[in-house]
């Protein structure tokens, strides 16, 4: 006879760290999956260490088994999110290929959010958009970036039974760096610089772009205000957000734009490549997992576009083009070949059509998916 399937919430630091390692087991032998490192799952998910836990309420739990872990959810309430549209994130979301496992794990957040008055569930979202968000739904077969969530092609199964249905998609773009053939770009990019009396500011030093990330955040506020799921990010996030990732920075990954006030208007924050790199990491920095981290930082044929934002005021008026021109210059230095973007919506046309137009044989890598439930 089977062994019964029960739910436990999460509630000391042994279940948290089974609840981070989960992934590790469910996903061992496929190649595709990029661990992410397990102190840094630790910490967003430490109400100590993360400010997000000061305007949401969360919950997290395990699915076993008898003993064995086999499934994860957490239910996040942003609380502006909830004042708003009555809606309930759920998040972290792994499972064997058990529908009586998913059925479980959804049917706890559902239940959870009912107890809250809330009207509706969706995800997989995290505490703010610079977390995982996105159900893999195609691409499979393609290695992740470390900023993406990886699952098993069966997860949209399990969602679409459980009567959760397509609430926006987002895609991944491959594109290759041009060796040549850029001319159109650069003109293009004096041309908007010149018309709207703006300049890409030039770093030598990670220091020296210090001083413009909360202004750069500040820029991702305003730009990123009318997407899917976004919130702004508070004072405290920012500063955490800066403290966690601002000195990995490389110049030359990074463009700035700035206007004759100096006010950032627009940003482009790229990065090698680190998939291979975490992979190998299996999700500790020690004993050897910095060392390569730090190889991949070093040298490095693939890049990977986290982050681009420009102020509503500069819509379509081509300050994407100044953007891809600066990382492209750096691109050429480090010797970068193609670039992995992140998610982008699919409903940012401006800056999948600027991918198409100054890449060589971009193509969509995968798809990922936000479902949602009325409850």
């Amino acid at each position: 006879m089977s062994q019964s399937i029960h739910i436990n919430k999460v509630i000391s630091t042994s279940d948290l760290k089974e609840f981070v390692k989960f992934p590790f087991q469910l996903y061992r032998n496929d190649p595709n999956w990029v661990p992410p490192l397990v102190r840094d799952e630790l910490a967003a998910l430490n109400p100590k260490k993360n400010p997000s836990f000061k305007h949401c309420e969360t919950s997290f739990w395990l699915a076993y088994r008898g003993e064995q872990v086999v499934g994860r959810i957490a239910g996040i309430i942003h609380k502006k999110e909830a004042e708003e549209k009555q809606m309930v994130r759920f998040g972290w979301i792994d499972f064997v290929d058990d529908h009586e496992v998913s059925k479980l794990l959804l049917d706890t957040v559902e239940g959870w959010a009912k107890e809250r008055n809330m009207k509706g569930v969706h995800g997989p979202m995290g505490f703010t958009d610079m977390d995982f968000e996105g159900m893999l739904v195609e691409g499979f077969d393609e290695v992740s970036t470390i900023a993406t969530i990886y699952n098993y092609p069966y997860y949209n199964d399990h969602l679409l039974a459980h009567q959760f249905v397509k609430s926006t998609d987002w895609v991944e773009i491959e594109a290759g760096i041009p060796e040549q053939g850029l001319e159109k770009l650069e003109r293009t990019a004096k041309f908007v610089a010149n018309r709207f009396k703006l300049r890409t500011v030039e770093f030598k030093t990670t220091k020296e772009m210090k001083p413009y990330g909360p202004r750069m955040f500040d820029a991702l506020n305003e730009s990123y205000a009318d997407l899917y799921g976004f919130h702004p990010l508070s004072k405290e996030e920012i500063d955490n957000y800066l403290k966690q990732y601002f000195s990995f920075l490389i110049p030359g990954f990074v463009a700035i734009v700035v206007d004759e006030e100096d006010n950032v208007v627009a940003f482009g924050i790229t990065m090698p490549s680190l998939s291979e790199a975490f992979q190998k990491a299996k999700g500790k920095l020690f004993p050897f997992g910095f060392i390569h981290i730090l190889k991949a930082l070093r040298k490095n044929t693939i890049a990977d576009l986290y982050l681009v934002g420009v102020l509503p005021k500069y819509h379509n008026m081509g300050v994407t083009a100044m953007i891809i021109n600066h990382i492209y210059k750096g691109f050429r230095k480090w010797g970068i070949k193609k670039i992995y973007t992140n998610p982008i919506l699919e409903s940012n046309k401006a800056l999948l059509n600027h991918m198409g137009m100054f890449a060589e044989k971009s193509r969509t890598r995968k798809k990922r998916r936000c479902y949602v439930k009325k409850i």
